[in-house]
């Protein structure tokens, strides 16, 4: 089963982007970069982080990059600018020379790298001496509400969708264990902060509409159900999320963000 599955930028947008555009400014506002810089946006999908950056951050340049063809194609389409770029690339093996970047950030692709501490040591190299190295992913224990609760709901009718669950697959992503990386990256100054986000829902289905489009962890696992058991869980969480009196479901889901240095 591919359980992490990025083919289309469009529907990561439906999935996931609207609460990683709202990440991506209240990471930026904690992170307080100078303008000028030259940035590095690393498992950039369909480029919001670049094109975040580009609106908050005045940057002398921006490129993104990402394994995925259709989601560099996406964002070339729709977040291309005369400073921001995007361009095919593994974050573990970078096509950009030593010392080339001010800046490099990673907004909820750490935790999908092969090799989370090799990909930091590969942005070590192409940052300048003392150059800020960044990433946040989803607290998918505790925080990000809107996925616990589609993972619990799974598990109590699939037991299998355990294996899946995130919160287990990705134990980096807690405020205690996400500095790790970064330390064994042999990078300096590690402070890690909480990003804090409401999941606005303006009725059931459009909480449920984008688990429906395959792209990410839970709508793959969603794509591989029989409609009995989809049907199971779709009642269940519609039992279970809190509707206010508009019809509307909002969850609190909180992000883990880490910054550090290069540190020479």
């Amino acid at each position: 089963m591919a359980i992490d599955r990025w083919t289309s930028g469009a529907y990561y947008e439906q999935w996931m982007g609207r609460w990683s555009r709202l990440l991506a400014a209240e990471f930026l506002n904690w992170l307080k970069v100078p303008s000028g810089l030259q940035w590095l946006d690393v498992c950039c999908g369909s480029g919001i982080v670049g094109n975040t950056i580009a609106e908050r951050n005045q940057p002398d340049s921006v490129v993104g990059v990402d394994l995925s063809v259709a989601q560099i194609e996406f964002a070339r389409q729709h977040r291309s600018r005369n400073n921001v770029h995007f361009e095919v690339a593994d974050a573990m093996s970078l096509p950009f020379t030593d010392s080339s970047f001010d800046v490099a950030v990673c907004g909820l692709g750490l935790n999908f790298l092969p090799d989370p501490v090799g990909a930091l040591r590969e942005l070590r190299r192409v940052v300048r001496p003392r150059a800020t190295i960044a990433a946040y992913v989803w607290d998918y224990a505790e925080g990000a509400r809107f996925l616990r609760e589609f993972w619990d709901a799974a598990m109590a009718i699939d037991p299998e969708a355990a294996a899946l669950d995130q919160a287990r697959r990705f134990t980096i992503c807690t405020k205690d264990t996400l500095r790790l990386p970064f330390e064994r990256a042999q990078l300096g100054d590690i402070t890690v902060h909480g990003l804090e986000i409401v999941t606005r829902f303006s009725n059931f289905d459009d909480y449920w509409s984008p688990l429906l489009t395959g792209q990410g962890s839970a709508p793959a696992y969603v794509a591989t159900l029989d409609e009995a058991t989809k049907a199971a869980i779709r009642e269940r969480l519609r039992a279970k999320l809190p509707v206010n009196d508009m019809g509307a479901i909002d969850l609190p889901a909180r992000a883990w963000a880490v910054r550090a240095r290069r540190k020479e």
